[in-house]
């Protein structure tokens, strides 16, 4: 029997990336997926059809992450077309970097928004559901800087920090009526977003992790497969490091 099997799961900011490794790993182990990004474009209609090809149910939604009343009505499209959740995994992510002495205002409250505020909004509207059946697992991605800190993302960082707390805070809250909230906080990671970084800057990273190599959205998506899973039936309220020893 698969894992995820007859299960259903919302995962946001899923067209690319990491959060596109995971609905494509729950998928192999027979996760219906309801995802949602940005824009409706090209990049959102192959990952759709990538999933489905997989042979579960797998819609993609348009949808700002960051927007309270764009995320009430896409979770309630989400439950019309699959008829329940199980699997919450709040991935959608920006960063705006800058020494705290160039950091703009608008730097601070987009990084803040998207990044924050969207686990606070998707958590808030799949919690009805889960209260009801009695059941489900929130993850969220938080990152080793929201952990540690790091010079030029205190935007970011802070808002990795405000997602530990989150995290932890909904376990106690909800672990009475069967609901898992746990974290997931990556190191290095090879994405498009890490792409951007410089080669020199990329090497010096990966100088300093234990293991010599950033990691793959893949080997996060493993870690989010065991949290989504019965196999964490009894782990709630804690904070994974996929990082390769960069932080311990």
């Amino acid at each position: 029997m698969k894992l995820l099997e007859g299960k259903t799961a919302i995962i946001t900011g899923a067209a690319r990336g990491i959060g596109k490794a995971i609905a494509l790993k729950f998928a192999e182990e027979g996760c219906n997926i309801a995802f949602t990004d940005l824009h409706d474009d090209d990049s959102m209609r192959a990952t759709e059809a990538e999933i489905a090809a997989l042979g579960v149910k797998a819609k993609g939604y348009a949808s700002n992450a960051a927007s309270f009343s764009d995320t009430e009505n896409v979770v309630e499209k989400i439950i019309a077309h699959f008829g329940s959740i199980d699997v919450l995994v709040n991935n959608a992510g920006i960063t705006k970097d800058a020494l705290l002495l160039r950091m703009s205002e608008e730097q601070w409250d987009a990084v803040i928004t998207v990044n924050l505020k969207s686990v606070f909004n998707f958590t808030k509207a799949v919690q009805k559901t889960f209260l009801k059946q009695r059941s489900g697992s929130i993850i969220n991605l938080s990152s080793v800087v929201g952990v540690s800190g790091n010079a030029g993302q205190a935007n970011y960082s802070a808002s990795k920090a405000g997602i530990i707390g989150f995290t932890k805070s909904i376990a106690k809250e909800l672990g009475s009526r069967g609901i898992r909230s746990n974290a997931i906080a990556p190191g290095f990671i090879i994405t498009e977003m890490t792409a951007k970084i410089p080669e020199e800057a990329r090497k010096a990273w990966e100088e300093s992790i234990p293991m010599r190599r950033g990691g793959t959205p893949e080997e996060v998506a493993k870690v989010a497969l065991f949290l989504a899973s019965d196999l964490a039936s009894y782990v709630s309220g804690q904070v994974v490091h996929v990082c390769g020893a960069m932080n311990t």
